[in-house]
C-alpha cells in the first residue's frame, strides 16, 4: 500500500459519489443513504482489491462480489460505467425505467458484472455461501465477498447462512457488513439491536475484523490483511464490520440519519452545493 494509491482511491470515491448523485437525479430519488455509506469500500474493492476484469466479467477464476443490499446497485452501476462496461447515456436513459436494464435493484440476467439478482433482503449471503461451496467442489481458490446492510442482518436467513458457513469452515467466504447504524425507518438499535454483533458472529464460528469504512487507508489495510484463500482446507469465514455513516456527504441535515435512506436531490443547485461540500472535505 502506498500513499499514492490511498489518495487515488479517495479521489475515485469522491468521483463515484458525484456520479451517483447525477444518476439518481434523473429520477429524483434513490436509496442514496446506504449507497453513500458503502461507496468507499466499493471503490477499494473494484479499483484495488478484487480480481475482476471489466473486459472479461465472466472469467471463471474471478473473485465474486455479491451485493446483498441490492437497493444500492446504483453504486456499482456508476463504477461499471467508469470502468467502460456501460456508457453514461445507457445508465441515465435506463435507470429505473420501464424495460430499462438498470433497475432500482440489479438483475444479473440483464447486466454483466453482477453475480446475482438481489434486493430481497437477507438472501445474498446464502447465495454467496453457495458460490463458496461450489468453489470448494471445483477446487477453485477465488474469493466470494458478500456485502450486507446492518438492518438486513435482522433477517433470520442471514443467521442460517452464518451458521452453515461457520459449520462447514468456508474460509473462502468473506462478509462485509455496512454498519451505518440506520435502517429505512429508524436507528437499527431501536428496531432490533444487533449488539454485541462481533461476539454473535464469533459464536457462529466466524473470525471478525472491524474497520472504519470511510478511512481509505484502513479499508485497504484491512482487505490486504485477509489471508489467502484455500477452498480445500476448512477454516473460519471472515466477517468485516465496516463502521460507516448513513448518507455520508449528504446535505440537509440527513447525514447519519434514517431520513437519508430514500434521498432526493431536487435541483442542480443542490448538486453543486453537494459537490462543493465534498470537495472541501476532501481538501482537509
Amino acid at each position: 500500500m502506498t500513499t499514492e494509491l490511498v489518495q487515488a482511491l479517495k479521489e475515485k470515491a469522491v468521483q463515484i459519489r458525484k456520479d451517483m448523485y447525477v444518476t439518481t437525479q434523473k429520477i429524483g430519488y434513490a436509496h442514496l443513504g446506504g449507497g453513500m455509506s458503502m461507496a468507499d469500500v466499493a471503490v477499494a474493492l473494484y479499483y484495488d482489491y478484487l480480481n475482476f476484469d471489466p473486459q472479461n466479467p465472466k472469467d471463471p477464476d474471478r473473485d465474486r462480489f455479491v451485493l446483498s443490499k441490492g437497493h444500492c446497485a446504483h453504486v456499482l452501476y456508476n463504477i461499471f460505467v467508469d470502468k467502460g462496461m456501460y456508457t453514461k447515456e445507457e445508465l441515465w436513459s435506463e435507470y429505473n425505467q420501464i424495460n430499462g436494464r438498470f433497475g432500482m435493484h440489479p438483475n444479473y440476467h440483464y447486466l454483466k458484472g453482477f453475480e446475482a439478482s438481489t434486493g430481497s433482503l437477507g438472501h445474498g449471503l446464502s447465495i454467496a455461501l453457495g458460490m463458496a461451496y461450489a468453489a470448494r467442489l471445483d477446487k477453485k481458490n477465488y474469493q466470494i465477498i458478500c456485502m450486507t446492510g446492518d438492518g438486513e442482518i435482522q433477517e433470520g436467513s442471514i443467521w442460517e447462512a452464518l451458521m452453515a458457513a461457520g459449520h462447514w469452515g468456508m474460509g473462502n467466504l468473506r462478509l462485509i457488513i455496512d454498519y451505518n447504524k440506520n435502517g429505512a425507518t429508524g436507528a437499527v438499535k431501536d428496531e432490533m439491536d444487533l449488539e454485541p454483533l462481533a461476539d454473535k458472529l464469533r459464536a457462529f464460528k466466524w473470525d471478525v475484523v472491524e474497520m472504519d469504512g470511510h478511512d481509505m487507508e484502513d479499508i485497504v489495510k484491512t482487505l490486504h490483511a485477509l489471508p489467502p484463500v484455500d477452498s480445500q482446507t476448512p477454516s473460519k469465514p471472515i466477517a468485516i464490520i465496516s463502521h460507516t455513516i448513513k448518507g455520508k456527504t449528504m446535505l440537509g441535515g440527513i447525514e447519519g440519519t434514517a431520513f437519508s435512506h430514500i434521498g432526493m436531490i431536487p435541483s442542480d443547485e443542490a448538486l453543486q452545493a453537494h459537490f462543493a461540500s465534498v470537495d472541501a472535505a476532501e481538501q482537509k
